[in-house]
């Protein structure tokens, strides 16, 4: 890949429909094909792409198939970010409880946004009129 702040772009939209999942994940994989990735690094991807793809389809959209996820790879010399838009309505950050407080432990949900902050290097979120951008970051070594 040259050295370049100009990135190779993959963009590619689903239904938001939990069955897909697989085939975003998919997606999301192929568009990175050529990238040297850990074994460490791709778990760490693959679990992440998981929680945002879900909380896109699920939070985001409701499970409406007739709304739309948008999913961008963009391929830098340096990192790789892989943009989630729903056409949700959003949330707010404060709103999402801490799952590692004693009163979260048990709890079925609410873990995504931790385990993907843990996992990747960045993980931001654009509210927008039109949906939440979930922009996921993360560096190459």
């Amino acid at each position: 890949m040259t050295k370049s702040n100009n990135p190779i772009t993959f963009k590619k939209s689903f239904e938001s429909d939990p069955e897909l999942l697989p085939q975003i994940e998919d997606f999301v994989f192929k568009s990175l094909i050529g990238v040297a990735l850990t074994d460490k690094q791709k778990n760490n991807l693959s679990l992440s792409i998981a929680e945002a793809a879900s909380n896109a389809i699920i939070h985001g959209n409701n499970a409406d198939i007739d709304k739309l996820v948008e999913v961008i790879v963009k391929r830098y010399s340096d990192k790789v970010e892989i943009i989630f838009k729903d056409q949700g309505e959003g949330f707010d950050l404060k709103d999402i409880p801490d799952p590692t407080l004693p009163e979260n432990i048990l709890n079925d949900s609410g873990r995504g946004i931790y385990i993907m902050r843990n996992f990747l290097d960045d993980v931001k979120f654009n509210f927008t009129p039109t949906g939440t951008e979930t922009i996921l970051t993360l560096k190459l070594n």
